[in-house]
């Protein structure tokens, strides 16, 4: 996930996102940052590189390779990479749903390339395994809105219990994570979603309002308000004024996580900008940042249920 910085802020008004899948502070080094849901690795210097033992299991490429691809074997695997020659002056790497892409300078050896490839292949099989998981919980199946199907809250799966015929209304037991849900009895899957939505909404409101003065005290900030957010790319937002903006779809995931993202915003309070500052002082009120903030990148929009 990329944190966002609006060109030529008005200072009362600048405003730092937390998108979907920001890479970590170690990831963004490179000249070009990447869209969402790639992954980046640190450029290297070119050419003196040493050899690392691959990360198995991989399965090795069928055939030959694709237009435009190279193929390099690594130990017992092969990959397919796509080599892009740059004026840059180091080795970058960048894993997206297409692959492997290699960018070196114009001068750099293709066997140099491939030594550097070696010295990175650890790094280039784990983010590959977790691109194929990652698109494994894509493929899914969604949600199926009906009487006994789960829905995520909290970090739980809760049980939907749907009751034709009585008072419209909803409740939730944390005893049985069951969820029960009144409903006219020619209430159609729309009515269903908008009323746990609004279930969630309600409750997003609740444990927001609850928390956020938890880490403002201990940051020593004072925010002016809070809203809900509905974004689809990011889980929060930040004004230079004090306006914190949550989503309420954080309610799907664990305590932790929801912790984290309030002291991710409520932290550009003290330093408006994701400088080494900045993430010390994330984690001088969230130790565990680094655990939480990979888990969220990790948790595919595409797995939560749709609205």
């Amino acid at each position: 996930m990329k944190l966002l910085r609006h060109s030529q802020p008005d200072p009362n008004q600048l405003t730092l996102q937390l998108d979907f899948f920001t890479p970590t502070p170690l990831e963004t080094k490179q000249e070009n940052p990447p869209p969402p849901f790639v992954e980046p690795e640190p450029s290297i210097p070119a050419p003196e590189l040493t050899h690392q033992s691959p990360l198995p299991p991989m399965s090795p490429p069928i055939g030959r390779p694709a237009d435009g691809m190279r193929r390099i074997q690594l130990g017992e695997h092969h990959i397919d990479y796509a080599l892009l020659r740059s004026k840059r002056r180091s080795i970058g790497f960048l894993i997206s749903d297409e692959g492997l892409r290699v960018t070196a300078p114009k001068w750099v050896t293709l066997g140099e390339i491939e030594n550097a490839i070696r010295e990175k292949q650890r790094w280039i099989f784990t983010k590959l395994n977790e691109r194929r998981e990652r698109s494994a919980r894509r493929l899914q199946p969604q949600m199926q809105w009906r009487d006994g199907a789960t829905l995520p809250y909290l970090g739980q799966d809760v049980t939907l219990r749907i009751r034709a015929h009585q008072a419209a209304g909803i409740a939730y037991d944390e005893e049985t994570l069951e969820l029960t849900v009144g409903l006219p009895a020619d209430a159609g899957e729309q009515q269903l979603k908008d009323r746990v939505q609004g279930w969630l909404q309600a409750r997003a409101k609740e444990t927001f309002a609850a928390r956020l003065p938890i880490y403002a005290e201990k940051l020593g900030v004072t925010y002016q308000s809070f809203a809900l957010s509905s974004a689809t790319t990011q889980w929060g937002s930040c004004t230079a004024d004090g306006r914190i903006r949550l989503n309420w779809r954080l309610m799907h995931f664990a305590l932790p996580l929801i912790d984290y993202v309030i002291a991710h915003e409520l932290s550009h309070l003290r330093e408006m900008n994701h400088s080494p500052r900045f993430w010390a002082t994330v984690q001088s009120i969230f130790p565990e940042f680094e655990t939480a903030k990979r888990a969220l990148r990790e948790s595919a929009p595409e797995t939560l249920p749709i609205f």
